[in-house]
């Protein structure tokens, strides 16, 4: 398998491409890295340095592995977080070339927004743009709850209305919606859930909430979960692997006390996932 992640890169920590690459390797899978941002880290420390990659660099990237011949062979085109308005173009236009070239490729879109605690946390026209122009474009996206909503302008809290927002995203387009950080107000205290939903059916899983914000970790999900389900088409068992990777690499970081995630201590649970929690079918 090859994916082409469109992403951010940070040199000191794990987020956009420098947490989803790794991890896809580990399994596997070729991955071709086009950066957005080449940062020293993540903006959550309310400082970095390095540039933002200008929508036509990264778009000259991108012409330069059409030119290598390396479309056709593509199977997955992925993206997250967008900081800009002019990127979301140049993602759109990559997806389109590689389908040309590659019928079968599919577009996952990681629609980062922000989070129930914080809101929003992306410029106010990237929401916009997401609904409208990049998420109808995408075969697989990967919202939060939080991010749910907003894309279908509903308010999904219990199992039944989350099912429904999420019925109401692949009726923008997208095929597949993968829900994480579900948290419905009948679960037991102290866990957390994520929600797959394909035209075969849902399936939820349910994993003990570790205390703790991990920059990262939506992505690596987001990248886990469209390989294992680009693979094989079975949502039930992406969602399994996925759940058991991140629940043991986030537990790897907790038990470490490290802010940043220990994706390298953490890569046996990626290439050998335990496969410890049950995924219930609920549709």
């Amino acid at each position: 398998m090859k994916v082409l992640s469109i992403q951010s890169a940070v040199a000191y920590g794990h987020v956009g491409n420098s947490a989803a690459v790794f991890p896809l390797q580990r399994i596997g899978v070729e991955v071709l890295p086009v950066y957005t941002v080449n940062f020293s880290n993540h903006t959550g420390y309310g400082a970095w340095r390095g540039p933002l990659i200008s929508p036509a660099d990264v778009s000259d990237v991108l012409t330069g592995v059409e030119e290598r011949g390396a479309f056709p062979d593509i199977d997955v085109v992925l993206s997250g977080y967008q900081g800009g308005e002019g990127i979301a173009d140049v993602i759109l236009d990559a997806v389109s070339r590689v389908k040309a070239a590659n019928p079968d490729a599919i577009y996952a879109c990681d629609p980062v927004m922000g989070n129930a605690k914080s809101g929003c946390f992306v410029a106010p026209a990237i929401p916009i743009l997401l609904r409208e122009r990049v998420v109808p474009a995408a075969d697989l996206i990967t919202p939060n709850q939080f991010e749910l909503g907003f894309l279908t302008g509903t308010e999904p809290a219990d199992l039944q209305s989350t099912l429904a927002s999420a019925d109401a995203a692949r009726a923008m387009g997208p095929s597949t919606v993968l829900v994480t950080s579900v948290e419905r107000p009948d679960r037991p205290e102290g866990t957390i859930e994520m929600l797959a939903v394909t035209d075969a059916g849902a399936w939820i899983v349910r994993t003990p909430k570790i205390p703790m914000k991990a920059n990262g970790s939506g992505d690596v999900t987001a990248a886990l979960f469209t390989a294992h389900f680009r693979e094989t088409g079975d949502a039930a068992s992406a969602l399994a692997k996925t759940t058991s990777s991140v629940f043991d690499l986030l537990q790897t970081t907790f038990d470490a006390g490290a802010r940043e995630l220990q994706l390298i201590e953490a890569q046996e649970a990626y290439a050998h996932p335990r496969m410890q929690f049950e995924v219930t079918q609920v549709r």
